[in-house]
């Protein structure tokens, strides 16, 4: 375990000890073995481990489960936004067009990748925000959508 240099009225000690359970110590002082008897019980230290979080963005979700609305907000009405930074590649809806939960509204091309925008609540499209060739930034809402 760890290893120890006394020196006690000039005589020089190396030490190690070997193991610790409870409140025993096997400890090696100069080649001899001893087990020493400690007041308290010792713990050893374990490594703290760190543990974050996952962060999803807003549109991982099953197409068929709707996100919650504000109470005061018209239900099925919100925006759309980009999960991750991006350029627009294709626009599968347009203005005035109905849409359904888990339906394509957009291609969005981010880290050499096309990951397909779906829509996670059923309404009317009502402003297209960013077009096809767009540079968007993660969080930026790109479709609005209504009753």
């Amino acid at each position: 375990m760890k290893k120890f240099k006394f020196t006690i009225n000039g005589n020089q000690y190396e030490t190690e000890v070997l193991s610790i359970e409870e409140n025993i110590a096997e400890i090696e002082v100069n080649g001899t073995l001893y087990s020493v008897e400690v007041d308290k019980a010792m713990k050893t230290s374990k490594t703290p481990k760190l543990v974050r979080q996952t962060v999803v963005p807003s549109t991982d979700s099953h197409p068929s489960v709707a996100k919650t609305s504000s109470p005061a907000g018209p239900k099925g009405a919100g925006s759309i936004k980009s999960p991750l930074p991006g350029v627009i590649l294709e626009m599968y809806v347009k203005e005035g067009d109905e849409v359904k939960m888990g339906q394509k509204l957009l291609m969005l091309e981010a880290m050499k990748m096309e990951n397909n925008i779906e829509s996670d609540k059923a309404g009317k499209v009502v402003s297209i925000l960013k077009h096809k060739g767009d540079n968007v930034m993660e969080g930026d809402v790109l479709i609005i959508i209504g009753e």
